[in-house]
């Protein structure tokens, strides 16, 4: 059942690529990552579901899931889609391990250092649009850049839980947009790997606020 639930998300998610127009900002950001390859690409939650279709062909990216149930069915989609997985997920409190948070850090490691893309949600849950530590120090030991992204639809139902989960609709005008990379020195201390996590957290806001800005530039707002 949960393959048949991400099978089928994963074509409707593919509809809505391909029945919409997407700006991209920067124009150029693909021939300018090109030379920072593997990176970190930072995503909030609840806003991440078409991330899958930025990948190029020719590049390889894995993507972290959590290890609940409905992750087993955003892996199912996002496998579905052609993006490796890893299962795991961050936490503000003191049951990392259990979430999977250790291995799955050391397997995004791994992938880096193996030249694959990894993307991941810099919020950890339950803490909406605050980036947590992991992906800073993520950055600090792999010593790839953090690009924050973002895809936004005009077109879309927004839901009223803890991450404001986004559903993109098909039909209409989107915008994927990315900040300026930001790197972490592997020498950081306490106080310089704040400071990044601040910039990421401030990075991801702006690219989702300048996404939905062009996305609602054309045909008025319509939030569902």
């Amino acid at each position: 059942m949960q393959r048949a639930i991400g099978i089928a998300a994963a074509e409707y998610l593919r509809l809505v690529w391909n029945t919409s127009r997407f700006d991209l900002e920067p124009p150029d950001v693909y021939e300018t990552a090109i030379r920072e390859l593997p990176v970190i690409l930072a995503m909030w939650h609840g806003q991440h579901f078409l991330a899958p279709f930025i990948k190029q062909p020719q590049h390889r990216a894995k993507v972290l899931v959590s290890r609940h149930r409905d992750g087993a069915i955003n892996a199912v989609a996002a496998e579905w889609l052609g993006v490796e997985t890893i299962r795991g997920s961050g936490t503000h409190g003191t049951d990392f391990s259990k979430k999977g948070g250790i291995p799955a850090f050391n397997e995004m490691l791994a992938a880096l250092e193996d030249g694959c893309n990894v993307a991941l949600t810099a919020d950890v849950p339950k803490v909406s649009r605050v980036c947590g530590m992991g992906i800073i120090k993520l950055a600090s030991m792999s010593g790839r850049a953090i690009y924050p992204i973002a895809i936004a639809t005009r077109r879309r139902v927004v839901l009223d839980n803890w991450d404001h989960t986004t559903i993109n609709l098909p039909f209409g005008h989107g915008a994927r947009v990315a900040g300026a990379p930001i790197h972490v020195p592997a020498d950081a201390d306490a106080a310089m790997l704040e400071a990044a996590r601040q910039a990421v957290e401030a990075g991801l806001n702006a690219a989702t606020e300048r996404a939905y800005e062009l996305a609602d530039r054309r045909g008025g707002r319509n939030r569902g």
